[in-house]
């Protein structure tokens, strides 16, 4: 599976997009994250894959087909959303809003959950660490703990694309660990994973591409150790920061950012 974006215009008026000349791609086994400062048209661009606000120009496939003429049924079978922010207006138990996961994909003539869609909403409780609460009603739980919750049900879904935006912004540190693990174990399974996140790290943790959407020029698109350049951070930014390499015990060589206080440039004031 693989999708691609050829140069996207994004925004809510043709004549002012948001973000134009877009062009990146992911496909199974990748993760791209999507980085740049607020405002930059980084949801926008989510909510045009899936068909919420429309094209400005350019064209989004998925395997050669037009994304942004599929019905929300039919993207429904091949992409999973993790909205940065959710509602909760009933009192539904935990376990039945990841089954919520498995609508577009039960095989039952009569709608209803079968024993194969059970299981896989036990294991995705399971592999999200919230097991303990899923008989809880999700209007009495914790924020981060949502964030768990709408991870496990998108994960019920069984999709070829997962798509979130800022999945550990709610997150304490330990859940945030363990998204960001599941991320990489997800890529590693066959998945195509797309990140919207604030955190340049993540890419460097998850060995990703990265879209990096630039304050005044057009994105930058490669991986990680060719995009998070000090130079192209501080023209998305406005901020000074140097690279910084480690050797974890396994071997794995990880890069970060470290902010360089008092080091920020004219564009970030």
């Amino acid at each position: 599976m693989k999708l691609i974006a050829r140069d996207v215009a994004v925004g809510y008026n043709a004549d002012k997009p948001i973000q134009r000349f877009v062009n990146f791609s992911v496909q199974s086994g990748e993760v791209c994250c999507i980085l740049g400062p607020n405002g930059c048209g980084k949801t926008t661009l989510v909510k045009s894959i899936l068909g919420i606000n429309p094209l400005l120009s350019g064209s989004i496939t998925l395997d050669g087909s037009d994304i942004t003429q599929w019905s929300a049924a039919r993207i429904s079978q091949d992409v999973a959303y993790v909205a940065q922010r959710h509602s909760q207006p009933f009192p539904f138990e935990v376990k039945d809003v990841v089954m919520l996961g498995r609508l577009a994909k039960t095989k039952s003539a009569s709608g209803r959950p079968t024993r194969r869609d059970y299981n896989i909403v036990e294991n995705a409780l399971k592999e999200m660490g919230i097991w303990h609460l899923r008989d809880v009603p999700y209007v009495d739980i914790s924020g981060g703990e949502l964030q768990m919750v709408m991870f496990a049900r998108a994960l019920a879904q069984e999709p070829n694309l997962l798509i979130m935006d800022e999945p550990t912004a709610a997150l304490d540190y330990g859940n945030a660990v363990r998204v960001i693990e599941k991320v990489r174990e997800m890529a590693k399974a066959g998945y195509a994973v797309m990140m919207i996140t604030h955190n340049p790290d993540h890419a460097f943790m998850t060995g990703a591409n990265v879209a990096l959407f630039m304050r005044n020029r057009n994105m930058v698109f490669g991986s990680a150790y060719e995009v998070i350049t000090r130079a192209n951070i501080q023209d998305a930014y406005g901020v000074n920061v140097k690279l910084v390499e480690f050797v974890h015990d396994n071997d794995e060589v990880m890069r970060m950012c470290a902010p360089e206080f008092g080091g920020h440039s004219e564009k970030g004031n």
